[in-house]
C-alpha cells in the first residue's frame, strides 16, 4: 500500500522514538524531511490551475472604491493658469504628517507624509475654498467639489485628490515585514504581499490573515493561496489600514528548535569541559 507524505513524516518520527534517537539529532532530521514533505503542494501559488494548455477562468471580486474616513491624509491639488495662484493653494501640500514604515514618492523627507489631514469632525479645510466635508465620499467626489468651488474664482482648474496614507501592513513570514503606503487606492491582497517581498519558504500560504477595521470592530478573515479562488473572496481588495499576518508553518517551529537545542548543546559542553578542567588542574 502507497503511503502518502504525512504518513511517511508520521512513521518516521515514530522510527525516531522507537530507536531512542537523542532528541538533537531527531529534530534535526525531521526538520530537513519536513522540509520535503512541504513539497510543491504547499509553496506553490493556485495550484489548483492546470499547468497544461487548458483555461480555467475565475471571476475577480467586485471592487469598491475606499470611502474617506477620519485620520486619513489626503493630497489634494489645483492647478491655475496663475503660477502664484497654483502655489498658494498647494502650500499645504508640503506640510509634513508622520508616518510609519516605507512611503511611496508622494512622502516628504524624513518618513512624513504631506497632505490634507481629515479631522474629527470629517472636514478638511482648503486655501480659499475653506472647510469641506470629506468623510464617507471617494475621492472622485471630493474632486468634483473642489472643482466646483474653484472654478468660482479661477477658469477651467484642474484638480486632483488622492489618498497620501493609504497605509497596509504585512506582518509574519514575509521578507520585508513593514507597514507600506501604496501608490494608489486599488490594492489587492497579491500587491502587499509583492511589496512585502513575497512569503518566505516558511510562510503558510494556505492560512493568510486579514485583519480590517470597520466601524469600531475588527474583522478577520483568511486566505488560501494555493486556491484560485483567493481572487473571488470579498476581501480580496484590501483597504485602508488594512493589516496582512503570514503565519510561520511547521517546518520554521522544528528549525527553531532545532536551533535551540543545538545552542544548549554546546553551552552544556562548554560547562562540563570547563569543569573538567577546574576539577583537574591543581592551582
Amino acid at each position: 500500500m502507497k503511503l502518502t507524505v504525512g504518513e511517511q513524516c508520521s512513521r518516521l518520527v515514530n522510527f525516531f522514538k522507537s530507536r531512542r534517537v537523542g532528541r538533537l539529532a531527531m529534530a534535526a532530521i525531521i526538520s530537513v524531511f519536513l522540509f520535503s514533505c512541504a513539497g510543491p503542494k504547499n509553496v506553490t501559488y493556485f495550484k489548483d490551475i492546470p499547468d497544461t494548455g487548458r483555461l480555467k477562468s475565475v471571476a475577480e471580486a467586485s471592487y469598491s472604491t475606499p470611502r474617506i474616513q477620519v485620520d486619513d491624509i489626503l493630497q489634494i491639488t489645483i492647478q491655475t493658469l496663475d503660477a502664484g495662484a497654483t502655489s498658494v493653494l498647494n502650500q499645504q501640500n508640503t506640510a509634513a504628517w508622520p508616518t510609519i514604515g516605507s512611503s511611496t514618492a508622494s512622502a516628504a523627507p524624513g518618513g512624513n507624509i504631506s497632505g490634507y489631514l481629515v479631522d474629527k469632525d470629517g472636514n478638511v479645510v482648503l486655501p480659499l475654498i475653506g472647510k469641506l466635508l470629506v468623510k464617507d465620499k471617494t475621492t472622485e467626489e471630493v474632486r468634483t467639489e473642489v472643482t466646483a468651488k474653484a472654478a468660482q474664482y479661477y477658469k477651467d482648474p484642474v484638480v486632483n485628490v488622492r489618498y497620501a496614507n493609504f497605509k497596509i501592513t504585512v506582518l509574519g513570514e514575509v521578507a520585508r515585514p513593514s507597514s507600506y503606503v501604496m501608490p494608489n487606492e486599488k490594492v489587492t491582497l497579491l500587491d502587499a504581499i509583492g511589496m512585502a517581498g513575497d512569503l518566505t519558504i516558511f510562510g503558510k500560504r494556505e492560512n493568510v490573515l486579514l485583519i480590517r477595521e470597520r466601524d469600531g470592530k475588527k474583522e478577520f478573515a483568511r486566505f488560501n493561496l494555493n486556491d484560485s479562488h483567493l481572487f473571488t473572496s470579498p476581501y480580496y481588495y484590501l483597504q485602508q489600514g488594512d493589516v496582512v499576518y503570514v503565519e510561520p508553518n511547521k517546518s520554521k517551529v522544528v528549525a527553531t528548535d532545532a536551533s535551540r537545542l543545538r545552542n544548549i548543546t554546546i553551552i552544556s559542553s562548554a560547562i562540563t569541559l570547563l569543569v573538567v578542567i577546574l576539577t583537574r588542574v591543581k592551582f
